[in-house]
C-alpha cells in the first residue's frame, strides 16, 4: 500500500541584505604613528655607547590616542624587522623611545604598533639608524688600478681600508655631511689613520686633509 512521505518543515532563510556580523563588536579604528622629534635633528645619527631618542604620538583616527599601548622601535637585518626597544604610551597617546645601540653600523628603522582587538596596526618608516665612531682619516688622488679593480679617477666614490672587505658600504659623517660609500683600495698605511677618501669623497664631504670623520665601520 503507498504512504504518502510527511514533507519536512524548511529551515528559516536569513534575511537577504542583512548582515550576519555580531552588532556589539566594535570596528576597529585607524591608527597612525606621528613623530614629533628626533633628540638630535632628523637623522638618527649616534655616536657607539651613546643614546637616541625618539618622541612621538599614536593618534586613532582623528583624535589623539590613549595611554598603556605598545609602540616598538624595529630595525630591518637578514631576517626581516626586529624590535630593538619598546615603550608604552601616555596620556594622549604621547610616547618616547630611548634607545642605546649595542653595534656599530647602518640600518633601516621604523616604528611600529602591532594593534588591538578595537585598533588597527601602524607602522612608520624613520631612515637610517648611524652607529658610529670617530677614526682618523686622511684622502689621496691622481690616478691608477685599485686594490679591488678598476681605475682611480677624480669622480670615483669610495674608501681605502687596509682589513675591510671589498665592497663594504661604509657611512662617513663630516661637518653635518654624510656619504655612503664601499671600499675599493688598500690603505692608508699611515700609523693611526683608518680610511683613505678617494677626491670625490673628500669633495662630497667638504673634508680637509687629515682629520677625525665619523665612520659607521
Amino acid at each position: 500500500m503507498y504512504v504518502p512521505a510527511t514533507p519536512l518543515p524548511a529551515a528559516p532563510l536569513a534575511p537577504v541584505g542583512f548582515a550576519t556580523t555580531d552588532p556589539t563588536v566594535p570596528t576597529p579604528v585607524h591608527t597612525a604613528l606621528k613623530v614629533r622629534r628626533f633628540r638630535a635633528g632628523h637623522q638618527l645619527d649616534v655616536l657607539d655607547d651613546h643614546r637616541t631618542s625618539i618622541a612621538g604620538i599614536l593618534t586613532e583616527g582623528r583624535h589623539a590616542g590613549v595611554a598603556d599601548d605598545l609602540v616598538d622601535l624595529q630595525e630591518l637585518g637578514r631576517h626581516g624587522w626586529r624590535t630593538v626597544a619598546r615603550t608604552r604610551t601616555r596620556a594622549g597617546g604621547r610616547f618616547r623611545i630611548d634607545y642605546s645601540p649595542r653595534r656599530l653600523g647602518s640600518e633601516l628603522v621604523r616604528l611600529r604598533f602591532a594593534g588591538t582587538p578595537t585598533q588597527l596596526s601602524a607602522h612608520r618608516r624613520l631612515g637610517r639608524l648611524n652607529v658610529f665612531r670617530v677614526v682618523e682619516a686622511s684622502w689621496y688622488g691622481g690616478g691608477g688600478s685599485l686594490a679591488c679593480g678598476g681605475w682611480l679617477s677624480s669622480g670615483t666614490m669610495g674608501v681605502a681600508n687596509k682589513t675591510l672587505p671589498c665592497g663594504t658600504l661604509v657611512t662617513l659623517r663630516y661637518a653635518g655631511r654624510m656619504v655612503r660609500v664601499p671600499v675599493i683600495d688598500r690603505g692608508p698605511y699611515v700609523a693611526g689613520r683608518e680610511f683613505d677618501l678617494t677626491e670625490a669623497t673628500k669633495r662630497a664631504l667638504g673634508f680637509g686633509g687629515v682629520g677625525e670623520v665619523w665612520s659607521t665601520s
